[in-house]
């Protein structure tokens, strides 16, 4: 059984993606996380401990990464160790710097210390977003791999620096790594700070569905489980050097899924009145893309992924998960970030 080293598992897509590739019999994995605000060790409960190890240290520790690759000898690493949350970005653009462009850059090297010593198949993949690419217009054609960079936010900017330093370290070092560039994920285990679990939270608890300008902003979304799935087939046959985007093909205004969102629980826990009278609008956040939309059209073709689950049936899944899981989300949605501000001025996060 190989051994996967795991960066940022205990988030929200990577703890997802544990979950995932325990569920078959090829891996080991080695999860390292920082545990920050949005990291749960909860989202990790019932895993088999003697096929996943958990480490509390920050990839940007040197020594830590260094030790841990020399010790546990992975055949692979899956990257998903990163800040990001818009708003925090704006508030911290530092803090994205040092994470995810500084932190990026010592597991690379890392990395590149553990190929060199003999580890042949090694891979290194690493996760990032369609953010990095900027927004599109109406009626502007999909991202596709070869679009070029754009990033509006601090958040974008700081992952776009990270594609660039992976995509380096292939081209002068030869270290055998893959890209991939996805959509806005939902799903189990999001950290309540993010449109959907914060808008399902707050519309439970009869407060206020706070949305971001006019609520026009459209996304392409990604159900958490089809993701999982596409970073597993790129790990196991995409090609060194090369990107792949990984879209939903599920392109929503924000409000369409807010308005969804509550007319799933008006379903599940009918209350005093619709839902949908708990939305406001409120001022804008600075620099607010207006849409992504994701071709995925290689990874399609070339390792015959596609999504299998249309929006609505994940929408419905996630709410249901969301009822039936209050112990998780509860002891987070006390906590996130900074109290008061979760609800209000953190309000679409997409």
């Amino acid at each position: 059984m190989d051994t996967l080293l795991v960066t940022g598992g205990a988030g929200f897509i990577g703890a997802n993606f544990v979950h995932h590739v325990l569920a078959g019999d090829r891996w080991r994995v080695v999860n390292l996380d920082c545990l920050t605000y949005a990291a749960n060790p909860a989202s990790l409960a019932g895993l088999d401990e003697q096929r996943h190890r958990l480490v509390e240290a920050d990839i940007g520790d040197r020594d830590a990464v260094r030790a841990l690759l020399a010790g546990e000898k992975p055949a692979a690493i899956v990257h998903f160790a990163a800040e990001s949350h818009v708003d925090r970005s704006i508030d911290d653009p530092g803090a994205f710097i040092r994470t995810n462009v500084q932190g990026t850059q010592v597991l690379l090297d890392a990395a590149l210390e553990h190929w060199r010593a003999g580890h042949d198949g090694f891979r290194f993949l690493h996760v990032s977003t369609d953010e990095v690419y900027g927004d599109l217009g109406p009626d502007d054609p999909a991202f596709t791999e070869t679009t070029p960079y754009r990033p509006s936010s601090p958040y974008a900017a700081s992952k776009a620096a990270s594609d660039h330093l992976v995509r380096a370290w292939h081209r002068t070092y030869g270290l055998p790594v893959l890209v991939t560039n996805c959509s806005n994920n939902y799903g189990p285990r999001q950290f309540p700070e993010k449109l959907i679990p914060l808008m399902l939270i707050n519309a439970l608890e009869g407060k206020d569905l706070p949305v971001y300008g006019d609520g026009q902003q459209r996304r392409d979304w990604l159900f958490v489980e089809d993701h999982c799935r596409a970073i597993e087939r790129v790990l196991e046959a995409g090609r060194p050097g090369r990107t792949y985007n990984v879209g939903g093909n599920a392109e929503r205004t924000n409000l369409d899924v807010v308005h969804a969102l509550c007319d799933l629980l008006d379903e599940r826990r009918p209350g005093e009145r619709p839902r949908r009278e708990q939305v406001r609008f409120v001022d804008d956040r600075p620099g607010h893309d207006r849409r992504y939309a994701i071709d995925a059209s290689r990874i399609a073709a070339e390792l015959d992924w596609h999504p299998s689950v249309d929006f609505e049936t994940g929408l419905a899944r996630t709410v249901d998960w969301y009822l039936e899981h209050e112990a998780w989300w509860q002891p987070l949605r006390k906590d996130a970030y900074r109290g008061e501000r979760l609800g209000t001025r953190d309000g679409a996060a997409a």
